[in-house]
Parts: C-alpha cells; sequence; structure tokens
C-alpha cells in the first residue's frame, strides 16, 4: 500500500497492522538544508496547452525550484531534419527567478539506430535517452556518449534486472539515473507498484548514488515540495543524504557538463582577453606620453644600462691610477747621470 503524501511536519500512514496505524519518522528538511538552496526539476513535459504549462512552472517556482527543463518526447526513429518544438523565448510569461532549459529524451530500442543522437544533443541543452530493451540498456550504460540521461518508464515491468555492474559503469562515466514520481501519484495501482518496484531495484543496485530525481508532471497535482519528494524517497528506501544530491548536486553536474559540451572544443572551454586594468593602461599612456618608460626617463635607463662595477674593483683601480701618477711625476724630477756630469 502506497503511504499519502504529508506535509514536513507531519509523518505518513504507512497503513494499518492489527487494527493500530503503523507509522515512520522520516527525515525532515529544514529551511536552511541545501535542498532548499537550488533545485532541480529536470523532466516538466513540453505541452501545446500553455495555460497548464504556465501554470505548472508557476507552481514550482513558488517551492523553490530553480532550474526547470521542459522535456520533448521523440518516438521511433529520430527524423532528419531535426527543429525543437520548444520556442525560445516562451509565449508565456515565466517566473523570473526560474532558469528554464530544453531537454529531448529519446526512446532507444535498437541501440545501432543512434546515429542522429550526435546532431540531436545540439538542437537541445539536455539529452536523455528511455531504453526499453535490455539490449538498448547495457549500451546506454555502457557505450553511449551522447546523452547524459537515462530516464526509464518506471511504470513497466522490465523483462530484465537492473544489476549493480552496469548502472554503476553509467554513474562512473558521468551519466545519471533519472527516476520520476508522478506516475505513482497520478497512475494506476500497477503503475505504482511497478514504479515501487522499479525504484527499489535501481537504489539497491547503485547505493542511491548518481541519481536524479524529477517529477515529469503534466499538471500541477503531479509536482510536489522538495520534502515530500524526500519523505518519498525515504519510504522506498532512499536515505535523506542522497535524496538531497538527487534533488541538488546530481542534476547541477547534469546541467554544467552538457553545458560545457556544447561551449568547449577538445579540451578547451573558452579563451576569454580579460584586458588591463583602467589605472594600469592610464599610466601607461602617460609615461608613453612623457617619454618613460617602465616610470623612469629614456635617459636614466640608457645610464642604467651600464654595467655596474664593486666598491672593491673600483678602489683597486683607483690604486692604480694614482701609482701610475706618481710614477710619471717622480721620473720626470728626478735627474740622470749625463745632466749631472754637465
Amino acid at each position: 500500500m502506497v503511504p499519502e503524501l504529508c506535509s514536513s511536519s507531519q509523518s505518513p500512514a504507512l497503513g494499518k497492522t492489527r487494527g493500530r496505524a503503523a507509522t515512520i519518522n522520516l527525515p525532515l528538511v529544514s529551511k536552511s538544508s541545501p535542498m532548499l538552496k537550488m533545485l532541480y526539476d529536470l523532466c516538466i513535459p513540453w505541452s501545446n496547452d500553455t495555460q497548464s504549462l504556465q501554470r505548472v512552472l508557476s507552481f514550482l517556482s513558488e517551492l523553490n525550484y530553480s532550474v526547470v527543463a521542459l522535456d520533448h518526447s521523440i518516438t521511433g526513429a529520430i527524423p532528419s531534419k531535426i527543429v525543437s518544438p520548444i520556442p525560445s523565448p516562451l509565449p508565456f510569461a515565466t517566473p523570473p527567478n526560474l532558469k528554464i532549459v530544453t531537454r529531448c529524451t529519446v526512446s532507444l530500442s535498437d541501440p545501432s539506430h543512434n546515429h542522429r543522437l550526435p546532431s540531436l544533443a545540439q538542437a537541445y541543452d539536455i539529452l536523455a535517452v528511455r531504453p526499453t530493451t535490455e539490449k538498448a540498456f547495457l549500451a546506454a550504460c555502457l557505450t553511449l556518449t551522447d546523452a547524459s540521461l537515462i530516464s526509464l518508464d518506471l511504470t513497466q515491468r522490465f523483462s530484465f534486472h537492473f544489476r549493480p555492474k552496469p548502472l554503476m559503469t553509467a554513474v562512473k562515466r558521468g551519466v545519471r539515473i533519472e527516476l520520476c514520481y508522478s506516475q505513482a501519484l497520478q497512475g494506476g495501482s500497477v503503475d505504482r507498484r511497478n514504479v515501487i518496484m522499479n525504484v527499489q531495484s535501481i537504489v539497491r543496485a547503485t547505493s542511491g548514488r548518481g541519481l536524479v530525481v524529477s517529477s515529469e508532471a503534466k499538471s500541477v497535482l503531479g509536482v510536489r515540495a522538495p520534502a515530500d519528494v524526500g519523505n518519498l524517497l525515504a519510504v522506498w528506501g532512499l536515505s535523506g543524504e542522497r535524496a538531497v544530491e538527487a534533488q541538488t548536486i546530481n542534476p547541477r553536474a547534469v546541467v554544467v557538463n552538457e553545458t560545457i559540451k556544447r561551449t568547449g572544443f577538445r579540451g578547451v572551454i573558452d579563451v576569454v582577453d580579460g584586458g588591463r586594468k583602467a589605472a594600469e593602461s592610464e599610466k601607461a599612456s602617460k609615461e608613453t606620453a612623457n617619454g618613460q618608460v617602465n616610470g623612469k626617463r629614456k635617459n636614466e635607463q640608457a645610464e642604467e644600462a651600464v654595467p655596474a662595477i664593486s666598491k672593491r674593483k673600483a678602489k683597486k683601480l683607483k690604486m692604480e691610477a694614482l701609482k701610475a701618477s706618481q710614477e710619471a711625476t717622480s721620473g720626470s724630477a728626478t735627474p740622470t747621470k749625463d745632466s749631472a756630469a754637465s
């Protein structure tokens, strides 16, 4: 039985056990927690119903979410001409404190049909794949390099198991595993059961590492506050610390890495000329106008160009010059034998 979501000041009831209501104390999120500082929801499906989409974005902004990704899903073959249906700017007003990025999710059944993924990645800010078969899932975890998110349809009952080795290989490669919770809130009992079973299997295989939690909400009814999401994930077996990382640190890493991929080239991100400081440039221009170099005039610089000698050597040279002058004077004053005989 799935518990109803409660506020951060209450504990959810897990049902009745022998006539008594069983409760569990879940980790609460304080207002000073980093969860409430930079929150990410990287999966909001794009819809032509702009009024409903605008309400979802406004509600996310009220819940202190900072970055939201509008998702466009592609099922089947990737078209040859790739055009993003998400306009820029959006045709409606958005909250000023909410950053909106674009995302594309590609359903992948055969990994050999992914030759257009690089061109698709250039049209969106984030690229995610949704594997539907075991072969596609292993390829997304082990070899696929264009996508940064593996988003699974958790309402499905997969024919394969989530093993730790491929999932942890994907996490070490920088790929994150996305968990969407709105299907467990609005879907039927079968969908809810499959979501809980798949989430618990993924959490067990990854030990809670490398996860990204998104809503995939098509209306405001599928969105929850970060404290409620943390409580829900705690019921499903994810620790409070990992739940905070799944809503803050891990999705931020996805956004930053995707930005670097699109702005960098062969390891070089960007080359920026910072220029010179205004005071230094003014001083250099004045010195040039006055005929100065490095704060000194040219004549002074020329004089200083003569190599200096030590005091000892200067004294020695002075003594030699004095001795030479004395010898010359004494030689001219002493009479010779010829002059004395005469």
